[in-house]
């Protein structure tokens, strides 16, 4: 059964990013990539994606085809949504002008997956564009796997921890 739950999802993440609620995620001690350039790669093609969506109202299409048709997005406090059109659609609506993803510098961590791709973990926060500038923001944990696709790099499947 599929759940249309990307509004409510999308409403946790414009609610998360008012809180000032610490957590313990922290950064990796000593890792080294397995592949450096896949981890180039990957570094520079998350700086690509997350340009895209911080900018999606002049950006969107950049930010949209790095999504396969088959996306599946977990959420861990709005579950899954595997409905490439309505995770755009919110985007659209809940993220656009509204949102800021910043990345916790040294946080992404790259791990080959053969015959794949390869999977990506960091850490990042998301502000509330119409907060405060100087409001504390929640560090969250995500991941993405990103799968080769006729020679092109997509996002086939996110894990969004808040």
């Amino acid at each position: 059964m599929k759940k249309n739950i990307l509004p409510f999802a999308l409403f946790l993440l414009l609610v998360s990013c008012s809180t000032s609620k610490s957590n313990d995620y922290q950064l990796t001690k000593n890792y080294t990539p397995d592949n450096p350039e896949l981890y180039k790669t990957i570094v520079k093609l998350d700086s690509i994606f997350f340009d895209a969506y911080n900018h999606c109202d002049t950006k969107f299409e950049v930010y949209a085809d790095f999504y396969t048709d088959d996306i599946e997005f977990y959420h861990d406090q709005g579950g899954l949504s595997n409905s490439k059109k309505d995770i755009l659609e919110g985007t659209k609506k809940y993220i656009c002008g509204k949102v800021t993803r910043t990345l916790v510098p040294g946080s992404i961590e790259v791990y080959p997956i053969k015959d794949y791709g390869a999977v990506e973990i960091g850490l990042h926060s998301f502000s509330n564009n119409t907060n405060p500038p100087d409001e504390p923001t929640k560090i969250s944990r995500f991941t993405i796997f990103w799968k080769q696709v006729n020679g092109e790099w997509k996002i086939a499947k996110v894990v969004s921890l808040h």
